[in-house]
């Protein structure tokens, strides 16, 4: 029997620090999930929190739910999360909070139901890996308490992190 060689498969890799050592080569212009931290912003309990099983969409509020294209199939009485993706970037100086987007997230419970739109928060994390700020869709409320937990977690990030950050996230 002929033996067919088996083909490869795209894989995906994920490079730590700098594989390189300083020099060119392979795995230059790669981008890191070492530095990206999926933030949930809970609008009814005003809850902010970190949880990194929303890189592989196993976060506590997505397990257990199917998620639907489209928000009118989602039963009535589902409840509203910001998915923040917090990218850390590296200044000569010192790190700082360097690529926050958010996408919207509905999930109800008791129907195991929710919405989501995958390709948005696909897009947005890559935005945020790229250092782009993108909340201007977010309300104020979101807005402050995003602010308040940046600020609170490390205020030397927030310090350290550019005007756009603060202006986007309404600080005075």
């Amino acid at each position: 029997m002929d033996q067919q060689p088996k083909k490869k498969k795209a894989a995906f890799n994920i490079i730590k620090s700098d594989p390189t050592d300083g020099h060119g080569g392979f795995g230059v212009g790669a981008l890191s999930l070492d530095n990206v931290s999926p933030v949930f912003i809970d609008l009814e309990d005003e809850e902010v929190f970190v949880d990194i099983g929303a890189m592989h969409a196993r976060s506590v509020v997505e397990k257990g739910i199917k998620f639907l294209p489209n928000r009118e199939e989602v039963p009535a009485g589902d409840k509203f999360y910001w998915l923040v993706w917090v990218t850390i970037g590296r200044k000569p100086e010192s790190p700082y909070y360097a690529g926050v987007t958010a996408c919207e997230m509905t999930v109800n419970r008791e129907a195991r139901r929710g919405y989501k739109s995958l390709p948005e928060h696909v897009n947005r994390m890559d935005k945020s890996m790229k250092h782009h700020i993108i909340v201007d869709h977010m309300d104020e409320k979101s807005k402050h308490l995003l602010r308040e937990f940046l600020k609170g977690h490390n205020e030397a990030l927030w310090n350290a992190s550019e005007p756009e950050l603060k202006k986007a996230l309404l600080e005075a």
